[in-house]
């Protein structure tokens, strides 16, 4: 990874669970929504209005092409994951959820 990440002493634990933390380029998109089947998350939704699935987000991801995000793995499936920081407003968790 190039780049340097700043990491606040109470951040040092979430990002541990992080697989990868891709350096995000320039031009990267911000996530604005996350998409929800039966309150399960399967999707995001791009600032652009774009709806990528998990797997093509986790992808583009890996490209540098999305802010603020890093990879996390839960029972052999990669997703992706707030960048913890001080600030809890940017997390996925708090972003507002769309049906596919």
């Amino acid at each position: 990874m190039e780049g340097k990440i700043n990491i606040a002493a109470n951040t040092a634990l979430p990002l541990m669970a992080m697989k990868e933390i891709p350096e995000a380029r320039s031009d990267a998109s911000e996530i604005s929504a996350l998409v929800k089947d039966g309150g399960k998350v399967t999707g995001y939704q791009l600032a652009s209005g774009q709806m990528l699935d998990k797997a093509q987000a986790v992808a583009l991801a890996k490209q540098g092409g999305i802010k603020g995000v890093g990879i996390a793995e839960r029972d052999g499936s990669e997703y992706l994951k707030s960048i913890p920081d001080a600030t809890e407003n940017n997390n996925l968790s708090h972003l507002p959820t769309v049906s596919n």
